[in-house]
């Protein structure tokens, strides 16, 4: 049974209703509706939201991750398009931008990336930009083709501590992430990473994690309560209180992130919009 502090009651607020019909009129994809994302309303009312690209299946199946996995749809040349209008129909002050992993395709949709950037910043030259990405398999010149085309933050998430990454994660490899976030930290945009809690980790664990976070340049640290999709995927092992959120957020700060956004129901994207300044 979940505690307390992770249950939410949806907003019915003017802009949360306008946002939502904006949305089903306009027949446009976001995380913020198709995942339930609690923070939703906030966002919107920052004038944030997010999208995924290439498609709605992944080629891998981590244990956490309620996203379907197989074989996808070959790439569509407009989404580029559709997501810049998207965000402009929106009017949106900032869009993050996230996708599935595409390990069917050679740049693992790389050249997709790059394009929607590209156009979301065409359309919309006044809207700051986020991009949550896959590892590309530690790729440097597809992670370079993301660079190139200048969002104010790239994001790839660690997901979890070391020890559990071989268990949560199907492909992915702890290193091979921590080599993406270098590298981008290296370029001189703004990196930033996230973990969920509750699936086993110990508090040491955690802060290991920040070390090595910090002492490859990532600045922005995201913090959440894992929440399980289904009794297909892994076990929520524990509900980590508010208290302790508090603590690893002083603990972040203490080490020099820029910015730490720890509490049960922070997701990636949350507060993205402020992030930009980090």
């Amino acid at each position: 049974m979940k505690p307390d502090w992770l249950k939410i009651q949806l907003p019915n607020t003017s802009e949360y209703s306008w946002m939502n019909k904006t949305i089903r009129d306009n027949c446009l994809h976001t995380i913020c509706t198709s995942g339930k994302c609690p923070n939703a309303a906030e966002c919107w009312n920052n004038g944030t939201a997010t999208f995924m690209i290439l498609g709605d299946v992944c080629t891998r199946a981590c244990k956490f991750c309620n996203v379907k996995t197989g074989k996808p749809l070959p790439v569509d040349d407009k989404e580029p398009l559709r997501i810049a209008r998207s965000v402009k129909i929106m009017k949106l002050k900032h869009a993050v931008i996230t996708s599935v992993d595409r390990d069917d395709l050679n740049d693992g949709g790389a050249a997709i990336w790059a394009e929607t950037i590209r156009k979301v910043k065409e359309l919309n030259p006044e809207t700051t930009m986020e991009v949550l990405i896959p590892d590309f398999n530690g790729n440097a010149e597809l992670l370079q083709q993301v660079i190139n085309a200048s969002p104010e933050v790239i994001s790839h998430n660690m997901e979890t501590v070391r020890r559990l990454t071989p268990e949560i994660r199907s492909k992915a490899k702890y290193e091979v992430s921590l080599s993406v976030l270098k590298y981008i930290a290296k370029s001189g945009i703004v990196s930033k990473s996230g973990i969920m809690l509750g699936l086993g980790e110990t508090d040491t664990e955690v802060l290991h994690v920040m070390d090595d976070l910090i002492a490859i340049g990532v600045k922005i640290f995201t913090i959440g309560q894992y929440l399980r999709p289904s009794p297909k995927h892994h076990k929520v092992v524990e509900y980590i209180t508010p208290e302790k959120f508090k603590y690893y957020e002083k603990e972040g700060i203490k080490r020099g992130f820029r910015f730490v956004e720890s509490s049960p129901l922070v997701r990636s994207s949350y507060h993205a919009e402020k992030h930009v300044n980090a």
